[in-house]
């Protein structure tokens, strides 16, 4: 049996479905699943281990048998907790079955067959009585099927079909309650991520400004939520405007309601200012008196020394339909909406109070369509000056007066910019409608027609491609620029006029957790969960790079940056490969984890934007990244530590191949 996967194919810039094994799905899922990620989170471990403890002892005190149901078990790590803990029997269930057939083996490894029953089913299908897959009720419900936004997974709908058939009425729930919170805040940064703000193009003639059409600026967005590393967002990149306020709490020890409903909280405001986002986050309580607290507060809300670096939860960034001004102590109302498996925000001002009935219970849509074309940091890549400046002043060195110019970029403001500094005529692949015109053709169908009949003397891109995943995959502007060939003009300017690869060996301070195999577990054997990981990540024949928003995970450079290929743009794409192989010297004690690798994007001569590394901020090799873009890390199968300079490999080796068929960079490293 054969599956297809939907993957952006490099050299045309469209999604194409590839065959694959059967099992490649299977692989991506188990190599790129959170599953190390949480086995790694020792203040989630330690405190549902306790939990389990206090819940099973609270039974026993009772006199009756302790019946634990695990939904959503992964490892098995919670069931194997409970049965330690004492529990006389765990149902434990997971719908993802080479996950079910690990967890067996892993119950098994550890002594608990007689005491866990591993049931391959979704919570739903799960059958109770004396033929059914639970002999009868639990009166312990274990679960941990949270996200970043608590609901996102489906924690609603499985919690109210568990309680309405799979456990007994009053039981024991570890977590016991969940408790989501907010803070109303101002930050330009973050609301860049949401609204196009007004571009300033420096021309000759003085300032001009390209102004969003309104139906973009009144736009509420979508629903969906941004979860980010909140810890990594310095302080100075936002103001808060309100206390931390309790939303909503879901008590997960009675019955759970999943339909749509609404709630409202009073805030008043500790500063004047525009109300742009709400924060929000939750913590859990895994017993009913709230001492055994685990919470993803960030480190203005919770010391420093008590924060728990983890991935799998991280805090969300809501943006508010639009900008309120709000002052300080004069009361406001935010309400929460939410529906099975999403949350969003609307503030109501004291005046606005009367319609209290006619709260908004509608998830905003996206009527611009620009939230739909341009994810959170595409925006925050068109708000960003810096950039926009440079390619203004790199357009102002090649643009003449009558220079017929092609863009062939996704949703970019390279034609606006080109316009607003005096190019004769403009065609945009892919308003000032009567001098920008948009053709809606692929590069390699273009004809003299779609140009009128015209000879394209500048050719731009910035080049930024909705399909790109890694950094590489923007050069799908060459492929096109070769394919446009015999419309270009002998002379024709191409912008940029080349790129080149990066890469610097790093160690980073937490991300490698996520790729680290666990051993051992609160003491549970879980190696077979690394070495499916291990098997999934060999499944490819050679491992690939995967992309991370660096500027999210801190990491320190080991070796200086190192250029590794170019690609001259002013000329086709070649039919061989560009292949390089050489040595990256280390230069800093610590851990190589693995690789970084960026494009940096050559304008003209001597103006250049990048995509990864922006500095290295001091001698400990601490790294700047590029915000708005995703760098691409390739992990080292095995960790080298050095711990002085004596002992450092001297080098790590590469070979690294471009292949021009496919579009993609196959990489290995030696340590």
């Amino acid at each position: 049996m054969k599956t297809f996967c939907g993957r952006a194919n490099p050299t045309t810039g469209a999604m194409e479905w590839l065959e694959e094994d059967e099992n490649y799905d299977y692989h991506q899922e188990i190599a790129r699943s959170r599953y190390a990620d949480m086995l790694h989170d020792k203040d989630r471990n330690v405190k549902y281990y306790q939990g389990i403890r206090a819940a099973v002892g609270r039974v026993k005190e009772r006199g009756e048998k302790a019946i634990v149901l695990d939904i959503g078990t992964g490892t098995g790590l919670l069931s194997m907790m409970a049965a330690s803990a004492g529990a006389d029997f765990c149902y434990a269930i997971e719908v993802f079955k080479p996950m079910a057939n690990a967890a067996v083996k892993i119950v098994e490894k550890n002594g608990f067959r007689d005491k866990i029953k591993v049931i391959n089913k979704h919570s739903t299908e799960v059958t109770v009585g004396p033929d059914g897959d639970m002999q009868c009720r639990a009166n312990i419900l274990v679960t941990e099927l949270f996200d970043t936004e608590l609901i996102g997974e489906g924690a609603l709908p499985t919690y109210e079909h568990a309680h309405k058939y799979l456990v007994q009425e009053g039981c024991e729930a570890v977590p016991h309650r969940a408790t989501v919170y907010v803070q109303l805040v101002e930050s330009k940064r973050m609301w860049s991520w949401n609204k196009l703000f007004p571009v300033h193009v420096e021309c000759e003639e003085g300032e001009k400004i390209i102004v969003s059409p309104s139906a973009m600026e009144n736009c509420p967005g979508v629903p969906s939520v941004c979860d980010i590393q909140l810890n990594q967002m310095p302080s100075s990149d936002f103001t808060i405007l309100s206390d931390v306020a309790t939303m909503f709490s879901v008590d997960f020890s009675k019955p759970v309601r999943s339909a749509s409903t609404s709630y409202r909280v009073q805030l008043e405001p500790v500063k004047s200012g525009k109300a742009q986002i709400v924060l929000s986050w939750w913590d859990i309580d895994m017993d009913p008196s709230g001492t055994i607290n685990c919470t993803m507060a960030p480190y203005w809300v919770k010391s420093t020394s008590a924060l728990q670096w983890r991935d799998h939860w991280m805090q969300c960034v809501y943006f508010l339909p639009n900008e309120e001004p709000v002052v300080q102590g004069e009361e406001v109302s935010l309400i929460a909406c939410r529906d099975e498996y999403s949350v969003w925000y609307k503030l109501q001002k004291a005046r606005e109070e009367e319609n209290k009935a006619a709260v908004c219970i509608e998830s905003p849509v996206c009527r611009c369509q620009a939230h739909l074309l341009w994810n959170r940091p595409r925006f925050g890549q068109l708000n960003d000056q810096n950039r926009t400046r440079q390619y203004t002043k790199s357009l102002m060195k090649v643009l003449t007066t009558d220079s017929v110019c092609l863009s062939i970029s996704d949703g970019s403001l390279l034609p606006v910019l080109a316009h607003c500094l005096g190019a004769k005529q403009f065609f945009k692949a892919n308003h000032l409608e009567d001098k920008i015109k948009i053709i809606e053709a692929r590069p390699e169908l273009l004809t003299s027609s779609h140009l009128e009949d015209k000879k394209i003397s500048l050719l731009v891109g910035e080049p930024f491609f909705t399909t790109s995943l890694l950094p590489w995959h923007n050069l799908y502007f060459w492929y096109a620029r070769t394919a446009v060939a015999s419309h270009l003009t002998s002379s024709v300017t191409v912008l940029p006029q080349s790129a080149s690869l990066h890469m610097m060996i790093v160690e980073f301070q937490d991300l490698w957790r996520i790729r680290s195999p666990c051993g051992t577990c609160e003491g549970f054997d879980v190696q077979t969960m690394d070495d499916m990981i291990k098997n999934s990540l060999n499944f490819r024949e050679s491992k690939e790079a995967e992309p991370h928003p660096l500027w999210e995970y801190p990491c320190k450079s080991l070796s200086d940056p190192q250029e590794v290929l170019t690609f001259d743009f002013r000329d086709t794409v070649p039919e061989h490969s560009l292949s390089t192989e050489g040595s990256v010297k280390l230069l800093r004690k610590g851990k190589s984890h693995g690789a970084v690798l960026w494009m940096e994007y050559h304008l003209v001569a001597d103006i250049s934007v990048t995509t990864g590394l922006m500095q290295i901020s001091n001698e400990k090799g601490n790294c700047e990244w590029n915000p708005h873009c995703k760098q691409a890390v390739y992990f080292f199968s095995s960790v080298i530590e050095s711990e002085t300079l004596s002992d450092l490999p001297s080098a790590v080796t590469y070979a690294i191949n471009f292949n021009t068929k496919t579009g993609e960079i196959s990489m290995d490293f030696k340590l």
